[in-house]
């Protein structure tokens, strides 16, 4: 079960594990998603202008300045996000307000699940404008390459952003029903404990993985006093 702990302790007492941290699927996909952003938006700002005869910077997809304005401010949206979940991350093990930690769950759900589809709108937009600029538009192709890395890039940020709005709903439905909402998940098992039986009086015995608790409501009975209590048939 995906339950986003990365020590061990009740929660406030989590010891941080960067090694398990970093290994973890969904930190791999988060920073993946913002090395993504990174090049979306480095792309667009340091060679997705050209000026042609003027002093005005021209975007290189199809002079439409709201395709670049709209990658860029996607990028750093999503840049921004990135950081701000891995650190959420982070400190989720350490949430012991259930509330709190279904806020931080449904809130990575739907930041997850927009951004996904604001990458999805951004790949078509900048493809339909790449796809309209003519080549008399860019000299010598310029920004071509960074144009086609900008939108190859849109597209790997719609696969990493479903990844994780799918693992954000997992979570979510997932902690519904088990203890993912409490921090009863953060105490494992004692894997060293002993079963202690318990006699009866039928012969059977009572297991037990705690040594030190008793099974309640038990006693000793005496087979002679079953005999005398059991209840004698009424005569007619």
């Amino acid at each position: 079960m995906d339950t986003g702990s990365y020590g061990a302790g009740k929660a406030g007492s989590v010891s941080f594990d960067p090694v398990a941290f970093f290994m973890h699927p969904r930190t791999i996909l988060r920073l993946l998603s913002w090395v993504f952003s990174i090049v979306v938006f480095s792309c667009i700002v340091n060679e997705g202008y050209i000026n042609i005869g003027s002093e005005r910077l021209l975007c290189i997809f199809n002079n439409n300045a709201d395709a670049c304005n709209y990658g860029v401010t996607i990028g750093v949206a999503c840049f921004l996000g990135s950081i701000c979940f891995l650190i959420l991350d982070a400190y989720f093990p350490t949430i012991s307000n259930v509330r709190d930690r279904k806020r931080a769950v449904l809130l990575d759900l739907v930041f997850s699940g927009l951004a996904s589809f604001l990458w999805f709108v951004g790949f078509c937009f900048l493809a339909n404008q790449w796809q309209a600029t003519s080549p008399d538009e860019l000299p010598l192709a310029q920004g071509s390459d960074a144009a086609r890395a900008t939108i190859a890039f849109c597209f790997f940020s719609i696969l990493s952003w479903a990844v994780l709005t799918l693992s954000a709903l997992r979570r979510f439905l997932t902690g519904s029903h088990t203890n993912l909402f409490t921090w009863q998940h953060l105490d494992p098992a004692p894997s060293n404990a002993r079963a202690t039986p318990y006699p009866i009086t039928n012969g059977a015995t009572i297991v037990t993985t705690n040594p030190y608790q008793a099974p309640p409501f038990t006693e000793t009975l005496d087979p002679q006093k079953l005999t005398q209590q059991r209840p004698m048939a009424p005569a007619f």
